[in-house]
């Protein structure tokens, strides 16, 4: 016999993980049309040559790499921005620009699993392509905050900051070449603290103690956003760069707020740089009050030269990655989830053997008015049906055996509250209000 078994790092998914899953897709679907972004789709393996390089050694590292049947290197997406990369530049010319597009999709890599963190995964993304436009950020930063209060969170902020600003000081401190290294050790201020952040950017980046001090100067300025704002123009004085990221980051707050966006739930953050080695703008991550330990639940930001490496024409790109796997075990940890294992709410007894075509036309009926219904498959007793109901996470229950059938009328059941109320069958009762789909419809409501 074979042990049945899972990979390390991977995972089944059942229906009660199942069920919130995709209603977080769902919303996520909606939300990024409602901005106009369309779907696409990429393939799970791509070109070695395609993923290799893109996001830094320690996603090189963790790429799922192998060679095929047909003797080609490949290599299993690590994200969906380096595939969108390589899919504008293929078909830019019949896409047209600026491309707005979603893309939800697994991804593989191949790192240590713990909480909230796993080696294959679901990523939510939505990119503008072809455009610098400050607009675009702006949108990213609005879209994360719809996404985030459609899903039923409002105890959350999103954090932004600009690789120019981080980019215009270390050219300041003669440290431009080590920006990547110092970039990637910043990144892990949060998680190793201050000290070791220091000694990794002298010992990967070979910056002074001096030099890896002024960066964490940077990093930890505090005040409000005017303030800092402030602050930082002082510092990046004469650096060009700088100078732009700051005034992009000022244009980035003030036009999330003039788009609904509370000043509190969007904040400066000079601190994080985004580990990934493709920002060159602004970069995006989101925090759960509730839970800042989970990390970001949504992260993003602007890669203006990404697309450069598979074409000459320029597609500038900004985008931002919604972790449902993360937020999923986040709103578990939270008690946020609904315990269910189905997905219809509405469940039909079965426990008269020869009513069958009647309990398929109750099921009928429910299901043609939108309401999802399951009947029961087996005529059992009815506490048996009823702990099957519970077990699952029905909300109402549809009992009736062969006397209410002949009346024309069936019971339906709160299982929640227990309690019952008779209703008639017809689609239309002579009573408004008072038919069996617009019971269901009423109790349904209020559950």
């Amino acid at each position: 016999m074979i042990e049945p078994r899972t990979l390390a790092g991977f995972r089944d998914y059942l229906p009660a993980a199942m069920i919130p899953r995709e209603r977080l897709i769902a919303t996520a679907q909606r939300v990024y049309r409602s901005f106009g972004f369309s779907p696409i789709d990429t393939p799970a393996l791509e070109y070695l040559e395609v993923l290799t390089g893109k996001g830094g050694e320690e996603s090189d590292r963790q790429l799922y790499q192998f060679e095929d049947n047909g003797g080609r290197r490949v290599g299993m997406r690590f994200d969906l921005t380096v595939p969108l990369a390589r899919f504008a530049a293929q078909h830019a010319a019949e896409l047209g620009t600026p491309f707005k597009r979603y893309h939800i999709g697994m991804v593989w890599r191949g790192e240590r699993a713990q909480r909230g963190r796993y080696r294959e995964f679901m990523q939510c993304d939505f990119d503008t392509i072809g455009t610098k436009s400050v607009a675009a950020d702006i949108e990213t930063a609005v879209v994360i905050h719809e996404l985030m209060r459609a899903i039923g969170f409002n105890n959350f902020t999103i954090r932004v900051n600009n690789r120019q600003v981080l980019s215009g000081l270390l050219a300041k401190l003669n440290l431009a070449e080590k920006s990547v290294p110092i970039l990637r050790a910043l990144d892990k201020l949060g998680k190793i603290g201050r000290e070791a952040v220091a000694q990794e950017m002298m010992t990967a980046a070979e910056a002074t103690a001096e030099q890896a001090e002024q960066v964490l100067k940077l990093a930890e300025l505090s005040g409000d956003s005017d303030d800092m704002l402030q602050q930082l123009g002082g510092l990046l004085a004469g650096n060009a760069q700088g100078e732009e990221g700051v005034e992009r980051l000022r244009q980035i707050l003030r036009g999330a707020q003039a788009s609904g966006v509370a000043p509190g739930k969007l904040q400066l953050d000079v601190s994080i740089a985004r580990g990934l080695d493709y920002y060159t703008g602004a970069i995006f991550e989101t925090f759960l009050g509730d839970l800042p330990t989970i990390g970001s639940v949504c992260s993003g930001g602007r890669y203006d030269n990404l697309a450069g490496l598979f074409t000459k024409q320029e597609l500038p790109g900004i985008g931002a990655s919604l972790g449902l796997d993360r937020l999923l075990a986040a709103m578990e940890e939270l008690q946020l989830l609904e315990k269910v294992s189905t997905p219809a709410p509405v469940l039909v007894a079965f426990f008269d053997k020869d009513r069958l075509n009647d309990y398929l036309q109750i099921a009928a009926l429910i299901r043609h008015a939108g309401i999802g219904v399951e009947l029961f498959p087996d005529a059992k007793k009815l506490g048996q049906q009823l702990q099957y109901a519970d077990k699952r996470g029905f909300k109402l229950a549809i009992i009736a055996g062969s006397r209410e059938l002949d009346s024309g009328i069936v019971q339906v059941k709160n299982l929640a509250t227990t309690a019952t109320e008779e209703v008639p069958l017809e689609m239309q009762s002579t009573e408004p209000g008072q038919s069996l789909v617009t019971t269901l419809q009423r109790l349904l409501a209020t559950s």
